[in-house]
């Protein structure tokens, strides 16, 4: 059923060239939601991400994308701008979706590794949760967003724990809760509900990123009440029910979408 085919809405995903925000691209375009994809990849990459985008384009919506640095404020700017000149006073974003993961893993302590500084944990909290804040400030400011219009974020359980190598993104994630919540707080009178998926161990490549990640994926399988890992695409389905009408009084928190592995 493609609810959104004839509203007009469109779907913002920030880092939705591969894991979570990809297969939420594909989740939301095959209800009907136009999409535009803000990425960062090589050339190298781009015959695989053109292919995965294909994928979107049949399903016979609009679809644009930037390969552009998402951080840097006047990439930001330019985006913006080319959708406020193109979307017209008709098409606007009905759900925004920070997807992007950006940041060191490096351990405090180590006599053979370079070790976290504070430059590290700054560019880590920038990329991973500020740039929520600038994005939606700059959505807002030009008028982009509908009337009822949503905000997803991503974080982790390590949030609340301690993983080796974790510690700026650790940060980063706590950091980007407490925006998704005061966005929910601040933007409710203008019609945003603004929420946080706290989304299970998902074999992605920013998990393979992560030093010991065969052991997370072990140990996980051992734990989670329905032994087996996340995958994107349960992610995504949770995406796409916090973008309906029924969806709109749920605002400023955070869902686990894990299958029950926060439960142990």
């Amino acid at each position: 059923m493609k609810e959104f085919k004839d509203k007009n809405y469109w779907a913002l995903i920030l880092g939705g060239s591969s894991g979570l925000g990809l297969a939420t691209a594909k989740k939301l375009a095959k209800h009907g939601m136009n999409i535009c994809i803000v990425h960062r990849n090589s050339r190298m990459q781009e015959e695989m991400i053109q292919n995965e985008f294909e994928i979107i384009k049949r399903e016979n919506v609009e679809f644009k994308s930037f390969n552009t640095d998402a951080f840097k404020p006047e990439k930001i700017k330019a985006v913006i701008e080319t959708l406020k000149a193109e979307f017209g006073k008709e098409q606007k974003i009905r759900i925004l979706v920070h997807s992007v993961a950006k940041g060191n893993l490096k351990p405090m302590v180590s006599t053979e590794k370079s070790v976290l500084k504070h430059d590290d944990f700054a560019l880590t909290i920038s990329a991973m949760s500020i740039s929520l804040y600038n994005w939606t400030k700059a959505l807002y400011e030009a008028d982009l967003f509908t009337e009822d219009s949503r905000i997803i974020s991503f974080t982790s359980e390590g949030n609340s724990k301690a993983w080796q190598n974790y510690a700026a993104v650790s940060a980063a994630k706590v950091t980007l809760e407490a925006i998704t919540r005061n966005i929910a707080l601040e933007f409710a009178p203008y019609g945003i509900k603004a929420n946080c998926i706290q989304a299970g161990v998902t074999d992605t490549s920013s998990l393979r990123m992560i030093p010991g990640s065969d052991q997370i994926i072990k140990y996980t399988l051992q734990r989670n009440p329905n032994k087996r890992l996340t995958l994107p695409e349960d992610v995504a389905n949770a995406v796409y029910l916090l973008s309906k009408d029924e969806a709109s009084w749920i605002t400023g928190t955070i869902i686990p979408v894990d299958g029950g592995e926060h439960l142990s």
